[in-house]
């Protein structure tokens, strides 16, 4: 950043307060277009006056909602004020666009183009008035001097001589007919040629087909006699083949009797306005650093396919972006980056040959390919493949080898299947199976899997009001001592009521809530429950009342309130610590950061018993098990499967169960088995040493009740 635009930064910085940015705006800008044109002012009255359209300029850039109409107002006003220059609305319009861009960085290439844009609309309007103006004084100066033609011919002629010859405007006369009697020195000059050379031409030969057919009708009009004038902005050619864009004025001059005589055009050179609103249109529709179409561009394009539909039409996207680029650009620097993205965009360019195809850079390290009249599917894979084969030889910048490869989501159906809309939404979604399926390659969409996504994530967005409706309860399953059969312990198990779907169960929406977080409040909310039971449970029971185990999910044990909470539940409910027992998975459970494991140290250390769940089914650092505050392994059901018919155990399974008991036993942990179904598992189990079993054998998950009859016949035993 210049200094001038780092003061210019820190003054537009303070609590939204864009006075001082305006006033140094309108610093800059008085110095930069300082003799650009005459007017009446001084310096500092030229700073004061640049103030007050600076303060406007900011707060049309800040509005919301965003208006760049009166922008176009600021471009006039300059022109009142008799900046009239060319050049100093080109330097007008890149101070704005260099000094404002470093000012507010977070604003939008759109917004600032529209303002720029509106200006020079301003500008360039109020000056053609201007001229405008010139050019009906000429046209009234013309009629007057026929009018005064008798009385003061040589007078008038003389005036019209005088007026016609020093113009600045280009001025030619012809015929009704159109054959050109006279040229001014500015007309001559514009279009380079002669006044001899442009008696040699008729009016109508500097009309050619690429004008739009509303000012040839115009022109035939005028000849006729059915109109007095016509306006237009035409392009016309000089000799040395250049091209001049002009504001162009045809009069009809008319005899004494009203007859068509002469045809008066004027022409106003306006060409560097012209480039000047290309490059805008240019700035605004390209990605400056690539030079690629941006997404204003690419979303136009994709519209314009939509919006003129053909039969049997098909249109393609391939979404791409970088795999890796964060990495490259934070630690080489963003003009690595930068130098990486444009040689990615050079190899992109190279993959797209036929005209029906466009490619864009969406922002950062996003691109896409937009096939605007697809053969098939078949032709999107091929570019998918083509985009992964030329992002495969590595890139040199600045010394450096780059590797880089990219994810390519891949949509290809007829435009009449959706709107441009869809098709934008399906190719983002594709683009992030790909990256979820690895990176380096592309992904199809696929409208089923979409559909299930969808049906997902509707349901995830329903669960906090799930909750506060109440649709979610929980179920108990009996944790039974193999020993004697007691129900020593239960297991919490949350189900969804759902008001559409009915029951649903854990695997249906605990992934879910860890993926959205609100495994979380779920989780605090089921414990709650669960322990309001339990001491319901205690009261009724007593000493026979079963312990309560509830399932943590991964992200719960990482949450930094999990202790407080847990405190916080049964102080509220009155449940003793020790009749609370907390599952985790082995894989949570194993690795655990230093103060995960701090937490469940505290929750230990309060007499909460902890169980690692599904044991056997992750890996599991032996050494570090040793360490953790558990009292209990939760064995996986699928090691018990083995073990189902009497007798005939399958060696295999009866040999990891004996490990893992012996393994346990030898840390002074006891043993559940999960899954037992049948009663040579449980008989086999209690032989192998387990202290507890669980399953649809001893009972299925049921509410309080069925938990409340198996306590009531334990104790009449």
């Amino acid at each position: 950043m210049t200094e001038r635009s780092s003061d210019l930064a820190g003054a537009a910085g303070s609590n939204g307060d864009t006075s001082a940015a305006a006033s140094r705006l309108a610093q800059v800008w008085a110095a930069v277009i300082n003799g650009t044109s005459y007017v009446s002012m001084s310096q500092d009255e030229v700073v004061d006056y640049l103030g007050g359209l600076s303060t406007r300029i900011f707060e049309i850039l800040t509005g919301d909602p965003f208006n760049a109409r009166p922008a176009w107002d600021i471009g006039v006003d300059l022109v009142d004020s008799h900046f009239t220059s060319s050049a100093t609305l080109e330097r007008s319009i890149a101070l704005l666009g260099d000094e404002v861009r470093q000012t507010m960085p977070e604003l939008s290439v759109e917004r600032l183009s529209a303002v720029q844009g509106a200006i020079a609309g301003g500008y360039g309007y109020a000056l053609r008035q201007r001229t405008l103006h010139e050019q009906e004084a000429i046209r009234e100066a013309v009629l007057d001097a026929r009018e005064q033609a008798e009385a003061a011919l040589r007078a008038s002629e003389a005036r019209f001589r005088a007026l016609f010859t020093e113009a600045a405007i280009g001025i030619g006369l012809a015929d009704v007919e159109g054959k050109m009697l006279d040229a001014n020195l500015a007309l001559q000059q514009m279009l380079g040629y002669s006044l001899e050379d442009f008696r040699a031409y008729h009016l109508h030969e500097f009309l050619h087909a690429g004008d739009p057919e509303s000012t040839h009708e115009a022109y035939r009009q005028l000849t006729r006699g059915d109109r007095e004038f016509f306006r237009a902005e035409k392009q016309f050619f000089r000799s040395d083949g250049d091209s001049v864009w002009t504001n162009l004025t045809v009069s009809l001059v008319r005899g004494p009797g009203g007859e068509p005589q002469y045809q008066l055009a004027m022409m106003e050179d306006v060409t560097d306005r012209h480039q000047l609103q290309d490059r805008l249109r240019y700035q605004a529709l390209h990605d400056p650093l690539t030079g690629l179409a941006n997404r204003a561009l690419f979303l136009d394009r994709l519209a314009r396919v939509f919006n003129r539909p053909e039969p049997d039409r098909r249109v393609g996207l391939c979404f791409i972006d970088l795999d890796g680029f964060k990495v490259i650009n934070d630690s080489l620097g963003h003009h690595i980056g930068d130098e990486l993205l444009v040689a990615v965009a050079k190899r992109l360019t190279s993959t797209v040959a036929p005209n029906d195809r466009l490619v864009a850079r969406l922002g950062g390290d996003e691109f896409v390919l937009l096939a605007e009249r697809s053969t098939g599917t078949e032709q999107l894979i091929e570019m998918g493949d083509q985009v992964l084969d030329v992002l495969t030889e590595p890139i040199r910048i600045g010394g450096h080898q780059l590797s880089v490869s990219a994810s390519v989501g891949i949509v290809e159906r007829p435009v009449i299947a959706g709107g441009s809309g869809d098709l934008v939404r399906d190719a983002d979604v594709t683009l992030y199976w790909a990256k979820a399926e690895g990176k380096s390659r592309w992904a199809l969409f696929d409208p089923d899997r979409n559909a299930r996504e969808v049906a997902r994530f509707r349901l995830s967005a329903t669960m906090p009001a799930a909750l506060e409706r109440e649709e979610f309860y929980v179920d108990y399953q009996p944790l039974v001592a193999l020993a004697d059969g007691r129900v020593i312990a239960v297991e919490a198990l949350v189900r969804w009521q759902h008001p559409e779907h009915g029951l649903l169960a854990p695997d249906r929406f605990i992934g879910l809530a860890e993926e959205t977080g609100l495994i979380v409040q779920l989780g605090r909310w089921v414990l709650e429950h669960t322990c309001k039971q339990a001491r319901r449970w205690s009261d009724e029971f007593g000493d026979d009342a079963p312990f309560v185990s509830v399932n943590l999910a991964a992200r719960q044990s990482r949450d930094p309130a999990l202790v407080s909470d847990v405190e916080a539940i049964l102080r509220k409910t009155g449940l003793r610590a020790g009749q609370l027992q907390l599952e985790l998975t082995e894989s949570a459970v194993m690795g655990t950061a230093e103060d995960q494991t701090s937490a469940l140290r505290k929750l230990y250390d309060m007499g909460i018993r902890i169980a690692i769940d599904d044991f056997g089914t992750g890996y599991s650092n032996l050494a570090y098990l040793r360490r953790l505050p558990v009292h209990e392994l939760k064995i996986a059901g699928s090691f018990v499967e083995g073990l189902r018919v009497a007798g005939k155990p399958d060696p295999v399974d009866e040999q990891i169960v004996g490990a893992l008991v012996t393994l346990a036993h030898a840390l002074g942990l006891t043993v559940t088995a999960e899954g037992v179904e049948t009663a040579a598992q449980a008989e086999r189990l209690r032989d192998i040493g387990c202290e507890a079993g669980q399953g649809w054998y001893f009972a299925r998950p049921g509410p309080p009740a069925a938990i409340n009859r198996l306590l009531a016949a334990q104790r009449r035993r």
